[in-house]
């Protein structure tokens, strides 16, 4: 008997050491650019260094494709083209596993959608609401698999639709400012979530309507925990859709514009300290 249990601590041991495992969770949300509308995935970054199999994914494009709520690792998404497409998540996950954080990505988006029409505000039967209807349920997944869960973010690339009506473009601030505190207290409990901000500055309803910009960068300027990333000359297949090279790159602006946060954020408390 004394034999057999010295044999149980040696096969739970690592067990209990895997139920430890800390995931950095990230939620990416918005419109086409966040989903890598033309981000054919025949132009999938190549991995050399081998990350895709060790971030988790759950992705779903909002009444289209999705991974049925399941985790998977870090790879093309189904929909758009026939190998698939993929977004500025991808090399935005792979930096941070360079930088030492264990990613996992839920993504939820849909292209051409509006936060004002589409996204609606919490409590409304918008997009937003189905996406924490399945995100809740989500982080649970990894918890009953035995990870310990930090949600590190929550990035938003989204606007250029609302720019399109002058009521939206209006209301913008409000209905971001609005969903942005649900999210934070009443969803994730996590008041000093930090969040990445971004729109197609360059898009023709944005240019006639700059007030979605402007709307992100006053949002960002009154919260330290919030930052607003650009858009600006990275390439694009059309008039508003990065191709995948500039997918790439904007994952990688994301990634800095996040780092960023964290150390001015860092620094702020170290001298109220």
């Amino acid at each position: 008997m004394k034999i057999l249990n010295i044999v149980l601590i040696f096969i739970l041991f690592p067990l209990s050491l895997a139920a430890q495992e800390t995931l950095d969770l990230f939620i990416w949300a918005g419109q086409s650019n966040a989903q890598g509308y033309t981000g054919d995935a025949t132009g999938y970054p190549e991995d050399g260094e081998g990350h895709d199999k060790d971030i988790l994914l759950n992705y779903t494009v909002f009444g289209k494709e999705s991974s049925n709520g399941n985790w998977i690792s870090m790879q093309p998404q189904k929909g758009r083209y026939p190998a698939g497409h993929f977004g500025p998540e991808v090399s935005f996950a792979r930096e941070l596993k360079k930088a030492g954080y264990n990613p996992a990505i839920f993504k939820y988006t849909l292209g051409g959608t509006g936060l004002a029409r589409d996204w609606k505000a919490p409590g409304k039967g918008g997009i937003y609401d189905s996406m924490v209807v399945n995100l809740r349920p989500s982080i649970q997944k990894l918890k009953e698999i035995g990870y310990s869960v930090n949600i590190r973010g929550f990035i938003w690339i989204q606007g250029e639709t609302d720019a399109g009506d002058e009521k939206s473009a209006n209301d913008y601030e409000h209905n971001l400012r609005t969903l942005l505190n649900h999210l934070r207290s009443e969803v994730l409990q996590t008041e000093g979530l930090k969040v990445i901000l971004g729109v197609d500055e360059q898009h023709y309803f944005v240019l006639e309507r700059p007030s979605v910009i402007e709307a992100q960068k006053k949002i960002a300027k009154d919260d330290k925990n919030i930052s607003y990333t650009s858009m600006l000359y990275l390439p694009k297949a059309d008039t508003t859709h990065l191709t995948p090279a500039g997918l790439v790159l904007h994952g990688q602006r994301i990634f800095q514009g996040f780092k960023l946060l964290e150390m001015q954020v860092s620094n702020l408390e170290n001298k109220i300290k």
